[in-house]
């Protein structure tokens, strides 16, 4: 597992968080609508995002893998 600082683990997420929240109708319908997004769900949501949210999902996962 690479080293990440807090900053960066903070700013993935916030990211993931904010995705999993505004694309919760298309790609996590089936989950809570408050599922708590932890560092371990953060492939869980970029998997989500790259299946069912389309050009914008997907750009997003992108910037989670960063």
């Amino acid at each position: 597992m690479k080293s990440e600082t807090i900053t960066d683990l903070e700013r993935r997420l916030n990211l993931a968080r904010q995705a999993y929240r505004d694309f919760h109708a298309t790609c996590f319908w089936s989950y809570r609508s408050n599922l708590e997004i932890t560092e371990v769900k953060i492939p869980f949501v970029i998997r989500g995002l790259r299946k069912y949210g389309g050009h914008k999902g997907y750009k997003i996962a992108a910037e989670l893998c960063r």
